[in-house]
């Protein structure tokens, strides 16, 4: 599933496309994705004014000019790519909705596993939506730190890795990003969550931050289906220190141990037990 990174730069390609541009034609070819799909969607989208394109959590959020604001996830499978209409190839079997605008460009959303999803809300009610309202804080935004950490891990028996996987707590992260601060923080994933507050928190904010932002300026990484607006492949997996390595050598710097995969909560999980304790 694409994670904070790769939304992220989804977003950012489609910010030049469709901020300030009309939505000439909308194309919506089945009434549902993971959940039904609004009704009169098209009718509701077709003529409108994009303002913002934004990202809370794993959401993309494309806002309009009369204030309704389009819901993106993209789920295990979905992927955005933006083309010149004109050259557009005929639509795939899992191309299942399309955006035109007035510079004639097509933005063409595909989902060949279908749990990615569709909703309108607006401005107003965006935040109280119930796919966003009980989403912790933002890893890359001003209210995460520390002592925020701190107070949300207080008193938490699951694992670490778990604790960080719970959107309720910290909005965005998933299993590749999560494997990677942790190595990077030394600190196990089976650790349990109550006792990272204090210097281990701080270390941890600090690598989930710097991981995210690399991960960003690479153009998030690329597995299975996912691909950035432009289509390109994003570059990050070739920077990974310990996700998918089970079996080789740990890469952080002075430590000779080798990477290992446990299962944590149905996902793997991939870390060094020599450096993170």
């Amino acid at each position: 599933m694409p994670e904070l990174p790769e939304v992220e730069t989804v977003c950012r390609g489609l910010r030049k496309p469709l901020e300030g541009r009309c939505l000439t034609k909308v194309v919506q070819r089945r009434p549902d994705l993971r959940f039904p799909i609004p009704a009169q969607f098209s009718e509701r989208l077709t003529g409108r004014i994009v303002m913002r394109v934004d990202r809370r959590a794993k959401f993309i959020l494309i806002t309009l000019d009369d204030e309704t604001v389009l819901i993106i996830h993209l789920g295990m499978s979905g992927r955005v790519t933006v083309m010149p209409a004109v050259d557009a190839p005929p639509p795939g079997l899992h191309d299942h909705v399309e955006f035109e605008t007035d510079q004639g460009l097509l933005v063409r959303y595909c989902d060949p596993r279908r749990f990615g999803m569709m909703d309108l809300t607006t401005a107003e009610d965006l935040q109280n939506h119930r796919l966003l309202k009980t989403l912790g804080p933002e890893p890359l935004g001003n209210t995460f730190n520390a002592a925020v950490l701190d107070r949300l891990l207080t008193g938490k028996r699951s694992s670490i890795k778990a604790a960080l996987l719970d959107q309720k707590n910290v909005a965005g992260l998933g299993n590749i990003y999560i494997c990677e601060a942790l190595s990077r923080a030394g600190i196990s994933p089976k650790r349990s969550a109550h006792t990272i507050p204090g210097k281990r928190a701080e270390r941890l904010v600090f690598e989930i931050r710097a991981v995210l932002l690399e991960a960003i300026d690479a153009g998030g990484s690329s597995l299975r289906d996912y691909v950035q607006a432009s289509g390109e492949l994003g570059y990050f997996q070739y920077h990974w220190k310990v996700y998918g390595r089970e079996g080789e050598p740990c890469q952080q710097e002075k430590c000779y141990g080798t990477v290992r995969r446990i299962v944590q909560n149905g996902r793997s999980t991939f870390y060094c037990a020599t450096h993170q304790r």
